[in-house]
């Protein structure tokens, strides 16, 4: 096999990394809720009814954000449902997931559920713009972050809240493009309604920040078209646009499957062009960045086989959906999803792995009983403690192979981030499914002397999971052989690995 190589260099970086580049999704949709994150009765439960155990998770995770309450969801939602004492609460039909919402975990719960986390866990709150407007979303902005005085900030403090809750961060409704939204909209009818949400939520607070929706998939007939027409309208009153999108293998063709970040790293550039192309015909120097928002792994074909065999007049409560056990080779693909988004750090601020908790998930709960990591935990809690910091730029030769979907793809899949006190990580994935895969680093002007670590994520079977019987089958293990010597990295990557080389 031809050795992979390239060269990281400080003068050339990328940008540095926003934290909220690794975000999370907790939506009301599924067990991600009740059961995953809220459970009272479980032994592990805390006085809120949060399991303890699944935040020991969290945060070893490492989530830096986390999106609230959808999502599709978000689209039939009414926030004053999920406010004041839980037992006055409504139960409501949520159309988009054909369950019942019980309410009994609200804005309150989740503001909660954050800080617990600690502080580095911000929240980014979407406002529903499918059935409803601009007034809701600035008695939702009055609610949560008015200080005292009015009615609305005064009702937060009768409901138990005396400070305010300060989200700063708020995305202007969710998949707006989508047919399968409820409140579906054309992209001119959704331009104007976020621009009168985001003017007016700017006037009640000049320091929000904004994401407008972008296309629900690079593979929408409006990609592109979408966008321009939004931004138009939009432009100098939002943030960020958002981009989604899931991955999942297609006919048994694991080797398109495993370059599913040539499709993302697409997506990006494509959008950054669309973004800087209306900011040139506006003549505006701003710069419009990207919010990920929901990206993953997801066999959304087990969703569609479900959607033809429940009952219509069957509305369940936190039914089993979306509960995706993940593979080795989905957690290669994971990770190679995470260097893509690290590879645009420049315009790419804020991403959010969807979801948090048993839905599509890298954390697995079963009610009254254990929580475990699934295989993609691992690729997650390594990039947010190892990835901060200054992106170098990185651009390998690299031996390559053919692909159905995407073309020609390279073997290797990397980036590298240099922390503030001067180490690098490297993240690289072999995406041969037989063959190691020889790699050779120069490291010139960086003054690396040390290969602290190399942990590598593989299995001699692909297929491996961790499981509620076997939660531990699948973790990182040290790699044997990577040495660093005259400034000059050599290491071998195990065939379908994700690997981390820590070095200063």
């Amino acid at each position: 096999m031809r050795t992979a190589r390239f060269t990281l260099d400080p003068a050339f970086t990328v940008g540095p990394v926003d934290p909220r580049l690794f975000g999370s999704f907790v939506e009301h949709l599924g067990r991600c809720v009740y059961t995953g994150i809220h459970e009272p009765g479980h032994p592990t439960a805390d006085a809120d009814g949060l399991r303890t155990d699944v935040l020991d998770l969290v945060r070893e995770l490492g989530v830096t954000a986390i999106r609230y309450p959808g999502g599709n969801f978000v689209s039939g939602h009414r926030w004053e449902d999920s406010v004041g004492p839980v037992e006055d609460r409504p139960r409501r039909l949520d159309l988009a997931w054909h369950s019942t919402e019980t309410n009994r975990f609200g804005l309150s719960e989740y503001i909660s559920f954050l800080r617990k986390i600690g502080p580095r866990a911000e929240p980014v709150m979407a406002v529903n713009l499918g059935t409803r407007g601009v007034t809701e979303a600035l008695e939702l902005q009055e609610y949560a972050n008015h200080p005292a005085g009015t009615a609305l900030s005064d009702l937060r403090a009768a409901h138990g809240d005396k400070d305010p809750f300060g989200i700063r961060l708020w995305c202007l409704g969710n998949e707006m493009d989508g047919p399968w939204q409820t409140g579906h909209k054309t992209a001119e009818e959704y331009g104007r309604l976020a621009a009168e949400t985001a003017r007016a939520m700017r006037r009640q607070d000049p320091g929000v920040e904004l994401v407008a929706c972008g296309s629900s998939g690079r593979s929408m007939p409006t990609f592109a078209a979408w966008e321009a027409a939004v931004l138009t309208e939009t432009y100098d009153l939002v943030d960020h646009i958002s981009l989604h999108a899931y991955y999942e293998p297609h006919d048994g063709d694991l080797d398109s499957f495993l370059a599913s970040a040539v499709d993302m790293e697409s997506f990006i550039e494509e959008t950054v062009a669309t973004c800087d192309h209306v900011g040139a015909k506006l003549k505006s120097t701003k710069k419009i960045n990207l919010s990920f928002d929901e990206w993953n792994v997801w066999y959304m074909s087990r969703l569609q086989e479900r959607a033809t065999t429940f009952a219509q007049d069957d509305w369940p409560e936190a039914p089993r959906l979306l509960e995706d056990d993940y593979s080795v080779t989905d957690a290669v693909v994971f990770g190679s999803l995470l260097i893509a988004l690290l590879r645009h750090a420049d315009r790419v601020k804020i991403a959010c792995l969807a979801q948090l908790v048993n839905v599509i998930a890298p954390i697995m709960t079963e009610p009254g009983g254990p929580a475990w990591r699934q295989t993609t935990f691992h690729p997650f809690a390594q990039a947010s403690r190892y990835g901060r910091g200054e992106v170098l730029d990185v651009r390998v030769d690299s031996p390559t192979y053919e692909t159905a979907r995407y073309g020609t793809a390279d073997l290797l899949h990397a980036t590298a981030v240099r922390a503030d006190d001067g180490t690098v990580t490297v993240f690289a994935v072999n995406r041969g499914r037989t063959g190691t895969l020889p790699l050779e680093i120069a490291l010139g002007g960086l003054g690396l002397t040390t290969v602290v670590e190399h942990t590598v994520l593989a299995d001699a079977d692909p297929d491996a999971r961790n499981t509620l019987d076997e939660p531990e089958r699948v973790t990182p293990h040290p790699a044997e052989g990577t040495t660093l010597a005259d400034g000059r990295l050599t290491a071998v990557l195990e065939p379908l690995s994700w690997n981390v080389i820590r070095l200063a």
